[in-house]
């Protein structure tokens, strides 16, 4: 794992380059990792719903943001952060278990 601070050419870089490394942002520190190997994690029944229920939140939040009425209503309730967001949560908590 390798640490810099302050470095111009990896500031706007985060996220996976290809699928050799990760580059990630905590605070003033970008730390460059290699790519997770996930083969030989098997999710939970549990983390296997959770997934499928966020996906279905995400496919939600997007259709209110491409609708603009929608997106205006949901704008005026958002206090903090954005309307994807804000609308993902929503979408959530309604299936709080």
């Amino acid at each position: 794992m390798a640490t810099s601070e302050n470095n111009f050419l990896l500031h706007n870089v985060r996220g996976q380059l290809g699928k050799q490394i990760v580059v990630k942002h905590y605070g003033h520190k970008i730390v460059i990792t290699a790519y997770p190997d996930m083969s030989r994690i098997k999710p939970s029944v549990k983390q296997k719903k959770r997934r499928a229920l966020f996906s279905e939140g995400v496919v939600y939040a997007k259709a209110i943001i491409a609708d603009p009425e929608l997106n205006e209503l949901y704008r005026k309730e958002v206090k903090k952060g954005t309307v994807y967001n804000f609308a993902i949560k929503e979408f959530l908590d309604a299936f709080e278990e």
